[in-house]
C-alpha cells in the first residue's frame, strides 16, 4: 500500500449513497497513507478510457457518446477537462430503457451457466437469436424513433410503446420464442436507430462549426452491445476524411477502477489535489467539469 501514489475515487454524478461509500473509503485510506486525493467525475472516466485502452488512442478533438443505465450522453471532448454536451436524454437513459423492456420480456439476468450478465445484455442476446431453419419471425409493430432531427434522446416513447403493445396480447403470447426474439429484435433497432441518427446530427454540427472530429468514442456499459458497434461502424463508413469507432474492450465499458484511476492522472501530475472535506456532487454536469474540478469552491 505504501508505494500508492494517491487515491482516486468517484466524486459524481451518482447515486449519493454509492458516492459516499467509495469517498469515505478514498479518504480514510489517503488520511491513513499521508497521500494526496483526487475526486474524478464518472463520465470523464468513461470518456476518457479509451486513451487507456486503444492502441492508437484518439486525440482531441474527438466525439463519444456515453450510453449507461443513467447516461445518454452525446459530447464532443476537446481536452480532458473540457466538454461540450450537443445531447442528453430528455427522459429516461437508454440502459434503463433496454433493461425494462428485458424485464416486460422476462428475460433471465444470467446466461446459460448461470453468470450474471444484466438485463441489456440478455436482451441483445436473444434479439440475436436464430430461429430453426424453415421459421420466420412473427410480424410485430415497428417501435417508433423518437426526437428525429434533434440533438437530443429519447428513450421513453419507444419503451412505452413496447409495454402498450405487450398489454393488448392475449394471455400465454410471450411463450413463443419467435415473438419475444422479435420483439427485441424491434425495440432495440428502434433505440440504437435513434443513437444513429444523433451521431449522424453532431457529425454535421461538428462540420458546420468547423470542429475536426478525429473519431468516436463510444463508452458507458451499453457501448458493449455489439449491434450498436456494428451499427456505428455503418454510420461512419460514408465520413471524409475517416472517422474511426475506438471502443474499450468490453470489460471496460461498465465501471471500474481503472477508468477513475486513469482520469486522475492528470491531476496528480499536476499535482492539483482535493483536501480531504472535498465535497460530493451526484448531479454534476460535464460543463462545469473545469471549474469544479481544477479550482473547488470549498478551497
Amino acid at each position: 500500500m505504501n508505494e500508492i501514489d494517491g487515491i482516486a475515487f468517484t466524486r459524481g454524478p451518482g447515486m449519493a449513497g454509492c458516492l459516499a461509500v467509495a469517498a469515505n473509503a478514498g479518504r480514510g485510506i489517503a488520511a491513513a497513507l499521508d497521500k494526496p486525493i483526487v475526486g474524478v467525475h464518472h463520465m470523464q472516466a468513461h470518456a476518457l478510457t479509451p486513451m487507456l485502452t486503444a492502441k492508437e488512442p484518439p486525440t482531441f478533438p474527438f466525439l463519444t457518446l456515453l450510453l449507461s443505465g443513467g447516461h445518454s450522453l452525446l459530447v464532443v471532448v476537446y481536452s480532458p477537462t473540457k466538454f461540450h454536451t450537443l445531447a442528453t436524454t430528455t427522459d429516461c437513459s437508454i440502459g434503463q430503457a433496454l433493461d425494462s423492456v428485458a424485464r416486460l420480456l422476462g428475460l433471465s439476468w444470467n446466461d446459460e451457466d448461470g453468470n450474471l450478465i444484466g438485463a441489456g445484455a440478455a436482451l441483445e442476446r436473444l434479439a440475436r437469436e436464430d430461429l430453426p431453419p424453415g421459421q420466420s419471425l412473427p410480424e410485430v409493430p415497428k417501435f417508433p424513433l423518437a426526437c428525429e432531427h434533434h440533438l437530443a434522446f429519447s428513450f421513453a416513447g419507444p419503451k412505452g410503446e413496447v409495454s402498450r403493445y405487450l398489454k393488448s396480447l392475449p394471455p400465454g403470447a410471450l411463450e413463443d420464442r419467435g415473438f419475444r426474439i422479435a420483439i427485441a429484435s424491434g425495440f432495440q433497432q428502434a433505440v440504437i436507430g435513434q443513437v444513429e441518427e444523433k451521431v449522424r446530427l453532431a457529425l454535421k454540427w461538428a462540420d458546420r462549426q468547423g470542429v475536426p472530429i478525429t473519431s468516436l468514442v463510444a463508452s458507458g456499459g451499453v457501448a458493449s452491445n455489439l449491434y450498436l458497434r456494428e451499427r456505428l461502424v455503418d454510420v461512419l463508413r460514408g465520413c471524409t476524411p475517416q472517422v474511426p469507432l475506438i471502443c474499450p474492450p468490453v470489460h471496460m465499458c461498465t465501471d471500474n477502477a481503472a477508468m477513475i484511476g486513469w482520469a486522475s492522472m492528470y491531476r496528480f501530475l499536476q499535482k492539483d489535489h482535493d483536501p480531504l472535506d472535498i465535497n460530493l456532487l451526484p448531479s454534476w454536469s460535464l460543463r462545469d467539469l473545469d471549474s469544479v474540478t481544477i479550482a473547488p469552491t470549498e478551497r
